[in-house]
This record gives C-alpha cells, sequence and structure tokens, in this order.
C-alpha cells in the first residue's frame, strides 16, 4: 500500500485536458518541451519519486536530525536521494537555460515536483527551498553574487534556506531584531557583519550538502550606530554558512525543534555572529528585504500548498484502496451472508466523496496557479489573479488537504491511528501546512485586508467564473450547478462590499471566515470546469464520471457552507473582538 502516489491519469487530465499544458509548452520563451518529453519528464519524476524519496518515508520519520558538536547530521537516505534528485538535473527543472536550468514552465515542473511531496514531503523541502532561495538571487542579486551563491544551488551541489522568524518576532516581521553592521566592500558587494537569531529555520543546518546559502532578513546599522526601523528598515543579505575562503561562517546551531510532522526536515535555532558576526552581502538595495523576500515566500507559499495537496490526495489514495479491500458489515438493504468490503456502506462513500472533493480540488486549485506563473510574464491579468488566489490557494489546500487526511484516518478505523499505516504520518506531516509560510489567519488578513480591497482583482475572477457559468448553461446535466455557482458568487461579491465599508474590528473578526468562504467559491468553480470536460460520462469511464459525480458532491454538501461563513460579516458582527480576554 506504501507505494501509493499521484495517478499519471489524474496529472495528464489536469495538465492536457483542463489547464492546456500543450498551449503553455508552446507559448514557453525557452521552447524545446513538447508532449512526448514533458511525459518523459513526468515518468521519470514518478520512477524516482517511488524508488528513492518514498523508501525512508517512514525511516525518516523514525530517526529524526541530530545535533552534534559538528553541527547536524540527517538521515543518510535523505542525502542520497537528493544527489540523484541533483544528478537528473530537477534542482533546475523551473530555472532558466542561461543559468543553467531546464526551462520548465511552472506548470510542468510543479507537476512533476507534486510527485516528491507525496513521496516524502520532508526530503522534498530541501529542494523546494533551495530552488525559491536561487531564484530569488537570480532576480535581486549581482553577478558575482549568482555565480557564488546561485549557480551552485541550481546544480544541487548547495542548498538554500530564509531566515525570517526570530523567537521574539513570530510572523511578525516588524519585530526583527538581527543586526548588519558595514564591513567594507569586496568582489561579492557591499559586505556586513549580522548578529542576531533566527527561529524555525528549516534546512538551517545539515551534511546533506557541500554548503548552505542562508538569505537573511535584517537591520542595517548606520554609522552612528542608528538602527533603521520598521519594516522599511529591514534588508535583505546572502549569508553562507562557509565563506568563500572555505572559513566557518560565524552560524551556530543553538537547538533542533523536534517536529510532529516533516521530521526529515531540519529546522533549527540559528544564532548569527556569537563571535565577531556572520558575513553576509547585501542583497539589493538597502531597506528592499522584504519586498524581495516576499518573492521566495509566494512561492515557497504555493510549494507548501502543493505540498499539503499531494499529502491530502496521498492518504485519499490509500483511504479508497483500502475501503475496497477491507471486509466488515454489510450495507443497509442488502441479504445477510459474509462481510463485503467497507466501500459499499453510504458512510464511508460519503467520506471518500468528501476526501476526493479536498485532494483532487486542492491539487487542481495549485496547479492552476501554476499556469498563471507561466502567464504572468505576458499577461498583467494573470498576475493580479495569481495575487488574489495566492492566499486562497494556500490556505484552502493546507486545510482541506489535511482534511481528506483525517478522512483517510477515519476510513481506516483503528488502523488509521497505528505506525504500521502510513495514513496517520501523512496527516502529522501536513499538520504543518497549515501554519507554515503565513498560518491561516495571516492568509485571512492577507485576503480581507488587502487582496480584496482591489475590486479590479476580484472582477477578474468573477470574469473566470462567468464564462464556466455560460458554458454550463449549455449542458443539461450541469445546468443548474452553474446558477448555484452564480447565485454563490454574487453573495461573495456582496460580502467583498461589505468588508470594504467594514470597520477593522469587523475585517479582522471575519476574515478567516471569508477566506474559507471564498476558497469553497474557487474550489467549487473549479470543480464545475473539470466536470464539464467530463459531462455524459457513464460507468464505463469511472475516472470521468468519477469528476461529474465529485462535483454534484460538492455543490450539494460543500457550498451551503458559504452562506453559513458570509453571514456574520453581512450581519456587522464583531463578536471574536469584542469578547472580553478574561471570558475565554
Amino acid at each position: 500500500m506504501s507505494d501509493i502516489l499521484i495517478a499519471r491519469e489524474e496529472l495528464d487530465f489536469l495538465l492536457w485536458e483542463w489547464l492546456g499544458l500543450d498551449r503553455v509548452l508552446a507559448e514557453s520563451d525557452d521552447g524545446g518541451i513538447d508532449r512526448e518529453s514533458a511525459g518523459a519528464i513526468l515518468d521519470l519524476s514518478a520512477k524516482l519519486a517511488a524508488n528513492g524519496f518514498l523508501p525512508h518515508y517512514k525511516l525518516s520519520d523514525n530517526r529524526e536530525p541530530e545535533l552534534t558538536a559538528s553541527g547536524v547530521r540527517a538521515l543518510p537516505e535523505i542525502g542520497a536521494a537528493l544527489r540523484e534528485y541533483a544528478e537528473l538535473g530537477l534542482f533546475s527543472a523551473s530555472l532558466p537555460p542561461d543559468r543553467g536550468g531546464m526551462g520548465l514552465p511552472a506548470l510542468l515542473a510543479n507537476a512533476s515536483f507534486a510527485q516528491f511531496l507525496a513521496a516524502n514531503v520532508a526530503t522534498a523541502a530541501y529542494p523546494m527551498l533551495t530552488t525559491a532561495n536561487a531564484r530569488l538571487l537570480l532576480a535581486f542579486g549581482t553577478e558575482a553574487q549568482i555565480e557564488a551563491f546561485a549557480l551552485p544551488q541550481i546544480a544541487g551541489r548547495w542548498f538554500g534556506t530564509m531566515c525570517l522568524s526570530e523567537p521574539q518576532a513570530g510572523s511578525n516581521l516588524a519585530d526583527v531584531a538581527t543586526r548588519a553592521v558595514p564591513d567594507g566592500q569586496d568582489a561579492l558587494g557591499t559586505r556586513y557583519r549580522l548578529s542576531g537569531n533566527k527561529m524555525w529555520i528549516s534546512g538551517g543546518d545539515h551534511d546533506l550538502s557541500e554548503n548552505i546559502v542562508h538569505l537573511v532578513l535584517a537591520r542595517t546599522v548606520d554609522d552612528c550606530g542608528e538602527q533603521a526601523a520598521g519594516t522599511k528598515g529591514l534588508s535583505l543579505f546572502v549569508v553562507p554558512k562557509i565563506l568563500p575562503s572555505g572559513d566557518r561562517n560565524d552560524i551556530a546551531v543553538a537547538g533542533l525543534n523536534h517536529k510532529m510532522g516533516y521530521r526529515g526536515t531540519t529546522n533549527c535555532l540559528l544564532n548569527f555572529g556569537e563571535r565577531e558576526g556572520a558575513i553576509g552581502w547585501i542583497v539589493g538595495a538597502p531597506g528592499q528585504g522584504l519586498p524581495q523576500m516576499f518573492k521566495m515566500m509566494n512561492e515557497a507559499r504555493i510549494g507548501v500548498a502543493l505540498g499539503a495537496a499531494a499529502l491530502g490526495y496521498r492518504g485519499w489514495r490509500h483511504a479508497v484502496q483500502y475501503a475496497g479491500e477491507r471486509l466488515q458489515g454489510r450495507p443497509p438493504g442488502t441479504a445477510p451472508g459474509k462481510s463485503l468490503p467497507i466501500v459499499g456502506h453510504p458512510d464511508v462513500r460519503a467520506m471518500l466523496l468528501a476526501g476526493k472533493c479536498y485532494a483532487e480540488g486542492a491539487l487542481a486549485l495549485v496547479l492552476y496557479c501554476a499556469r498563471l506563473v507561466d502567464e504572468e510574464s505576458h499577461d498583467p491579468d494573470a498576475a493580479v489573479l495569481l495575487g488574489l488566489l495566492t492566499p486562497i490557494a494556500k490556505t484552502w489546500a493546507s486545510e482541506y488537504g489535511l482534511a481528506a487526511n483525517d478522512i483517510a484516518i477515519q476510513v481506516h478505523g483503528g488502523y488509521g491511528y497505528a505506525r504500521d499505516f502510513d495514513v496517520e504520518q501523512l496527516w502529522r506531516d501536513n499538520r504543518l501546512n497549515p501554519i507554515h509560510e503565513g498560518t491561516t489567519g495571516i492568509q485571512g488578513l492577507d485576503l480581507a485586508g488587502r487582496k480584496l480591497k482591489d475590486a479590479a482583482a476580484l472582477a477578474l475572477l468573477r470574469g473566470r467564473i462567468d464564462q464556466t457559468v455560460a458554458k454550463a448553461a449549455q449542458e443539461p446535466e450541469l445546468a443548474g450547478l452553474g446558477r448555484r455557482l452564480a447565485k454563490a458568487w454574487d453573495r461573495l461579491g456582496m460580502a467583498a462590499e461589505v468588508l470594504r465599508a467594514s470597520e477593522p474590528d469587523v475585517l479582522a473578526s471575519n476574515a478567516t471566515a471569508l477566506l474559507r468562504a471564498f476558497g469553497h467559491g474557487v474550489a467549487g468553480w473549479q470543480w464545475l470546469d473539470r466536470a464539464l470536460l467530463c459531462a455524459g460520462a457513464g460507468e464505463d469511464a469511472p475516472f470521468r464520471a468519477g469528476k461529474v459525480w465529485a462535483c454534484q458532491y460538492f455543490f450539494e454538501r460543500e457550498m451551503p457552507k458559504i452562506e453559513v461563513w458570509i453571514a456574520p460579516l453581512l450581519a456587522g458582527s464583531a463578536l471574536p473582538a469584542a469578547i472580553p480576554a478574561a471570558c475565554l
């Protein structure tokens, strides 16, 4: 059962039929990738994920990283898998060929990477962070910095991190206190000495690569000792573990965080500058650290969402297989006799349908965002739409991918919480994702406090939804769902209007609920859009018929939740803000 990953039939349907990967490949500036070679890449990814990443999935959970006198030691099997990943050039998959990359479109690169996330999300976290680190340096670094720090990451020889949070700051980056004191100039740019503490640093130290490149948010200090204040006072620095001279930089591991999931990914408290200060070089202009880092953070948010979708999908597939094999009881209305597979029970089918809606819906949503990444370079509307959908995709995939894992445990019954089966570990791994790269509450404030203030962005999204509604009107089997979708988005549009006129306490009290409502609205739209490709499918085509059944289930059982979530906002309720803390 442990060899279950993402079904190739599912990926082919999403990539070629729904998202039009053939058009993406034709429009790609880099060219050279056709349908045959794209298929070969997907085949290769599935093979390496199954043979290189999946075998140590449980082992990496049982044998956590260890802090020794010489640094952090990780499971050797992780290093072996990542070396093979690097030999195949996959660290560079989505990066430009003129920098040593393969130049794959984001849609294809993410579909490839999804298999690795499904197989072993903790091992896959290293290349996810490394690729994002290298991409940021390509965008903002000098040529010397790119050659020194980005190219070794693109080759997969060095790994990368992002160092934002601090023990006292958490998600509030305005409280970042790490200092950067000028230390002259050299071939790599303006040099600084950094001192401070960084918390929750995934991949912060290990023995898996030749070097580790940290991208660190810190405050510059001027010649008079004055420290730049606020988020505009944050700058970005590239700070390697091993300096170009070969000397060890002034970076110490103060401790390891022992997590419930992702246990194969080292997670560190790092002390920068315990002696004379860690040497780093500023990336770009002073004071631009947060806007620069958001490039990496937004990529990481889509990456976290993809991982959550992949974990939810794998757990759901385990549940489907188990339900078809586990003999227990007989469904109501059947004649007495031997026990039958539990998939015959309507309650189990309801759970599996919900898991299908969540897992397949999350995967589709994230790949849709990847498609927008490919479009945004030549379509400004795609960039605006991607900005609106990023907090929605990150949250919906994280929360409902996790819900699919929860369902998988329930379907397994007592076996579900036994470590002999994968589903409990998949749940533990995925439980981190609603927190990773911005909690659900932070994403809600981003959507409600910033993204929905842009009425034009919402109008763009509504335009695409209306196209689906118009197509559904021509399909008798789905026309009623199209009308229900339009009504739901009328209500969501009303909620957005009310939000824009709301007081801050009302906005803050309803941001998360509104985020969930918009997530379900987007998921419902995309379920209908995919079901339209499968209308008329019968029992002889269960894959396609299943899309229509899942769409009907989502509209019947899930879409009504939207009204519950937006009702307090429409009523102007600020109850969560009003309740005294002592009453909690």
